[in-house]
């Protein structure tokens, strides 16, 4: 399963509703994925790949090798 490593984000699950939203009948599930990005990052002082999300790259979570 998607996951990122650092935060543990993951896959979310919801309702789509219908652009009239006028009968409550018309929800169909959807699955909102990570944005998840395949690093090469300094885990324990030695360079491994990790899938991390970009919200954890972006504010400096990661240290990359």
């Amino acid at each position: 399963m998607a996951k990122c490593e650092i935060c543990n984000k993951s896959v979310n699950y919801g309702n789509k509703l219908s652009i009239t939203r006028s009968h409550i009948s018309k929800r169909t599930s959807r699955t909102w994925k990570p944005n998840l990005r395949t690093v090469k990052a300094m885990v324990d002082g030695q360079p491994k790949r990790i899938k991390v999300c970009a919200k954890c790259l972006r504010s400096g979570k990661v240290t990359k090798a």
